[in-house]
């Protein structure tokens, strides 16, 4: 069907153009303004861009299923519940980043750092109603060179580089082999449109054919990895993560994750779902390759956990921590059981919430003690005990404990890998030994907090911005953990399960 230029269904972008409008204006005010001028401004003029982008999201909540320039763009059930996600994750980030103070003796507080922001959050919303692999890549490298720019800001500090270039290295080495594996598909199918792609594959019965496709699958697998910070490209994590403003490291653990596993389901369930396996026609070739997909996730599991077990760096502790988590996720992902989405979406939000919501505290611990050893934690329930009481939530919340959204979260995922079938109970066993391990490394920040003395003084007070984002991650870490239906069900009622 022949689409004009001009026609309304273009509304369904708004969201999209608020949040290019607003990065555009930002940029050119950021040029055209004095130096005098608080740049301070500029992030609470992103704040009203993205609220206004998430209002109109939900405006479009009730609206059916539509596509616009011959089905690269959708905006389906898919694409307004993970860009919710992506939405409220910057929005809290940019409240945490509204600050005066400075860390490790730097001012992170630049304009270009705030259209930046909005500029990696437009790619991964690209990535959320992409219908085509085109507009997909277009979407990631979009987010990824924001994210690489974002990792090197602080120009002169080297641990900054460092982590500029280790990002950049391996982004490139994983976009390239992500995109080898993309051009197979093409190769097989002659298209580059996800629906058409499903329909052509569901035909495939070739042995030569389904060989590629495997190819295929492992190619994409392994690329998207390092976008997940999984194994095996997980690599530059840690160091990427201690590198860069806190901030940012709450960007890449929580937002740049989220979009690394929209991405990865788009092409599972829009591509090698339909594939039929081994000539099978009522067989999924996507169920072989579970396997390997919870191999992934045992491994990353693993090896995280004994990563993070030797850390005293609170940084490179929660990088390993999120090595751990997309395991978790990836675990969500190859039980390929009928609560899937749902599960992978709940725990996206909770995990999004309570990590954005520690390093508000780790930045305003970190911009005062100019240090990133957990000591510098020690004696804080004596000087800010509100404080000190919001992180233990949000730790016991990270560490899976009873009575928060993180308990659910991993309750859910386990569930699901035991109801479905049998045949990954060792999975679920790994992950309820990886959660009770976790429980000695969030814990050694627990003992820093409350039971030991304090040996710098904290002067300074959080932000507004860090307040507001703080306050909103811990109401809503307890709220999701006693009534985890509040998001299941608005998820289900508005977006589909």
């Amino acid at each position: 069907m022949n689409e004009s230029m001009m026609s309304g269904t273009w509304l369904l972008m708004t969201p999209e153009f608020i949040v290019l409008g607003a990065a555009v204006l930002i940029s050119l005010l950021d040029l055209f303004l004095p130096k005098k001028v608080n740049r301070l401004l500029l992030g609470w003029l992103s704040v009203l861009s993205v609220l206004a982008g998430g209002i109109v999201l939900l405006l479009f909540s009730g609206v059916d299923s539509a596509s616009i320039l011959y089905g690269t763009f959708q905006l389906d059930a898919f694409a307004k519940a993970f860009k919710l996600i992506l939405m409220i994750g910057v929005l809290l980030i940019l409240l945490m980043s509204i600050h005066k103070g400075e860390e490790n003796g730097r001012s992170n507080v630049r304009g270009e750092y705030f259209y930046l922001l909005l500029t990696a959050l437009l790619g991964a919303m690209m990535l959320s109603s992409s219908g085509d692999l085109i507009t997909l890549f277009v979407g990631l490298e979009l987010l990824a060179v924001s994210s690489y720019i974002l990792a090197g800001i602080k120009k002169d500090d080297i641990r900054s580089n460092e982590a500029a270039l280790k990002y950049v290295v391996n982004g490139g080495i994983s976009t390239a082999i992500t995109l080898f594996g993309m051009s197979y598909l093409y190769g097989v199918t002659g298209t580059t449109n996800l629906a058409k792609m499903g329909e052509a594959l569901s035909g495939v019965f070739d042995s030569g054919l389904q060989l590629l496709l495997g190819i295929s699958f492992l190619l994409i697998l392994v690329g998207l990895a390092f976008k997940t910070a999984t194994v095996p490209f997980h690599m530059w994590v840690a160091d990427v993560y201690e590198g860069a403003p806190a901030a940012v490291t709450a960007f890449l653990s929580a937002v740049s994750k989220t979009a690394g596993f929209i991405l990865l389901l788009r092409l599972l369930a829009g591509i090698f779902a339909a594939a039929p396996s081994k000539g099978l026609t009522s067989v999924s070739m996507l169920v072989d390759m579970r396997m390997y997909i919870a191999a992934l996730a045992a491994a990353a599991m693993i090896i995280g956990t004994l990563g993070a077990l030797r850390q005293r760096n609170i940084k490179r502790m929660l990088a390993y921590s999120s090595i751990v988590h997309g395991g978790y996720l990836l675990g969500a992902v190859a039980s390929l059981s009928i609560f899937m989405m749902d599960t992978i979406w709940f725990y996206l939000l909770t995990y999004t919430i309570m990590t954005i919501g520690t390093f508000v505290i780790i930045q305003w611990v970190i911009m005062q003690t100019k240090t990133n050893d957990i000591s510098g934690f020690a004696g804080l329930y004596q000087r800010s005990p509100w404080t000190a009481g919001a992180l233990g939530i949000l730790l016991l919340s990270l560490a899976g404990i009873p009575g928060t959204a993180g308990f659910i979260a991993k309750l859910k995922i386990i569930m699901s890998l035991l109801v479905q079938d049998n045949s990954l109970w060792w999975l679920a066993i790994i992950m309820i030994v990886a959660t009770v391990v976790s429980y000695v490394y969030y814990f050694g920040i627990f003992i820093q907090v409350f039971f030991r003395r304090e040996e710098q003084i904290l002067k300074d007070r959080l932000s507004f911005g860090g307040k507001l984002a703080l306050c909103i991650a811990v109401g809503a870490t307890v709220l999701f953990g006693i009534l985890p239906n509040i998001p299941l069900d608005y998820f289900q009622h508005y977006f589909g399960s």
